[in-house]
């Protein structure tokens, strides 16, 4: 039912008195069953090795066989230090040129040793299908307190460059055919801020990429903060710290960047998240989206003159059906219901649902409705704290699924079995795997899931690539202790059919292309991202399941910049590049 609005009304018991910065209370005895029994019914543990896994399952852990098993370490108990739990983004994308995603580890020291560097780590498969660490990390051995990273070929040059976020300053790195350099001082302006995701965009579209960052906020360590629960001490939320401001960045083409932030109009210093870029508003510019922890989220829109403003209550998208702001981390976009728009997913606390906001065309333009209760995610995720997510055909059936990885961020009841440390598991849940049943109606796949929902772990980071080549999304996780997990999809069992479809610009991905195919009678959109999750970056090739359809009738593609051209898709089951100019062209 919808309230007069036009929005959902909250589930039962989403607000009230708070009894921790980052926690809305419910009722007592609700919450308590909730934390208590959801455990159970997820069949969770935390075990370091690799489980079995039922046939069914689409995901199987394959951390070991692929050669990163040995890497996890047990991580020592927390101090309390906010930056402890709120990082762990994750790269997974190609950054040599051979069509094979490395693994991108950004890494942070233990929370005893806060100062003492963590350099990242690269991974890369060889032969065998194993990964071996590259000797530092190909020249991506940042050693700042890693928070999270952006890929986007800056120099259209044909090489992915990067761009790490950090507590402290960042860095920016260019790709020379797989070898990377830090990039000159006054390349680009730094700051000593806590950056957390970044996205490369061509929002001025001049031809190159410029970067937009979110910051989270002003860290305090000798700041301390107590649960109600016999007055334990515990992390402390955004709201006992200053907010710090986004930073966008323009590309001059020169291999310079310029800070534009203020006369781009981005401003409020908010404790900002995730970031999506893409034209969230229809009209063929890229606009910013961030989701801001426990404050209202904002939607850049793009003005078209270099400016931007923010739109995002006027367009439904700053805060929850019920008219509340929420504690929003990871964001993904994708086509939930198959009606050729694209909806926004955003991960929240404990006793916060996770928010669908499904989009609606309208005499204004396009608007967003909460839709998180009617599309069956709502109630599920009441009782979770969730972080990188993803919509991705995880069965090659043409609906997109939805990963999510969770982890809280205030002491709860430990699951069972679980075996993070004495410290952690008191912060340890299980992820979650929802199955679109059509027409953006989930169900909660927990079998089907596998390894993926079968332990509870501190997870942050969720980023997706077929890393294997095989026609179908694999999943890479990261977990607090600086731990990986490689998942490998078992959907071409199926037999079901796909494509993947990368759209180029000259030598670069086209970050904010939105790619379609008309498969029978489906019609199917992907959007080109990224970056999306919660602080990472992941192949920016689009993939399409098609069932049993086995040919496509027609590919057009929405360039970045609003134009549009026609392709001939030929075959089915391969990797199909499109490059601008050589279609056919569209209105």
């Amino acid at each position: 039912m919808e309230s007069a609005n036009n929005k959902e009304l909250p589930v039962p018991g989403t607000s009230g008195k708070k009894n921790h910065p980052r926690q809305t209370a419910r009722p007592a005895l609700f919450r308590a069953l909730a934390h208590t029994l959801l455990p159970f019914l997820l069949g969770v543990g935390c075990s370091g090795n690799d489980a079995g896994t039922p046939s069914s399952a689409l995901l199987r852990e394959v951390t070991s066989e692929v050669g990163l098993g040995a890497e996890q370490q047990p991580w020592p108990g927390g101090l309390y230090q906010i930056p402890e739990i709120s990082v762990g983004g994750i790269g997974l994308f190609d950054s040599d040129g051979d069509s094979s995603p490395e693994i991108y580890q950004v890494r942070y020291p233990q929370p005893a040793n806060p100062s003492q560097a963590a350099p990242n780590r690269l991974y890369r498969m060889d032969k065998t299908g194993s990964y071996r660490e590259v000797p530092g990390a190909a020249g991506l051995d940042d050693p700042g307190y890693g928070s999270g990273v952006a890929t986007g070929d800056i120099d259209n040059d044909g090489d992915l460059d990067v761009y790490v976020t950090n507590i402290g300053k960042d860095g920016l790195y260019i790709n020379d055919g797989g070898a990377f350099t830090r990039a000159a001082k006054g390349t680009i302006p730094t700051s000593e801020d806590w950056s957390s995701s970044a996205s490369f965009l061509d929002y001025d579209r001049d031809g190159d990429l410029d970067l937009f960052v979110c910051h989270y906020l002003l860290d305090d360590p000798t700041r301390i903060c107590h649960i109600s629960l016999r007055d334990k001490r515990d992390y402390c939320g955004p709201d006992k710290f200053q907010g710090v401001r986004d930073s966008l960045y323009r590309n001059e083409g020169n291999g310079r960047f310029t800070e534009v932030t203020r006369e781009a109009g981005i401003s409020r210093a908010l404790p900002g998240f995730g970031v999506i870029c893409f034209d969230l508003t229809g009209d063929g510019w890229i606009d910013i989206y961030v989701a801001n922890d426990l404050k209202p989220n904002q939607l850049w829109v793009n003005q078209r003159d270099g400016s931007f403003a923010d739109e995002a209550l006027a367009r439904g998208l700053a805060l929850n059906g019920a008219g509340k702001a929420e504690a929003g981390m990871g964001v993904a976009l994708g086509d939930t219901d198959g009606n050729g728009s694209l909806d926004l997913f955003i991960t929240h606390l404990v006793d916060q649902t996770h928010t669908l906001y499904a989009s609606v065309e309208t005499n204004d333009g396009v608007t967003y409705r909460d839709r998180s209760a009617s599309s069956g995610i709502g109630a599920g995720t009441l009782a979770m704290t969730g972080w990188g997510c993803g919509f991705l055909d995880l069965e090659n059936d043409g609906d997109l699924d939805l990963a999510i990885v969770h982890g809280r961020v205030a002491r709860g009841p430990v699951a069972p079995a679980a075996d993070c440390g004495p410290f952690w598991n008191s912060y340890a849940e299980a992820n979650q795997l929802y199955l679109n049943q059509g027409k953006g109606k989930y169900i909660l796949g927990k079998k089907r899931a596998g390894t993926f929902s079968s332990r509870a772990e501190a997870s942050r980071g969720l980023a997706f690539a077929d890393i294997d080549s095989d026609g179908d999304t694999d999943l890479v996780q990261s977990n607090i202790g600086n731990v990986l997990r490689v998942f490998r999809n078992e959907a071409q069992r199926s037999g079901n059919h796909w494509l993947r479809v990368r759209a180029l610009t000259g030598a670069r991905d086209d970050l904010g292309a939105l790619v379609t195919i008309t498969a029978g009678k489906r019609v199917l959109r992907r959007p080109v991202l990224s970056s999306s999750s919660f602080a990472c970056a992941s192949e920016a090739t689009t993939h399409f399941g098609l069932g049993r359809s086995d040919t496509i009738d027609s590919l057009p593609n929405r360039w970045s910049d609003g134009t549009s051209e026609s392709f001939d898709a030929g075959g089915v089951d391969r990797l199909l590049v499109l490059r601008r100019g050589e279609g056919s062209r569209g209105n």
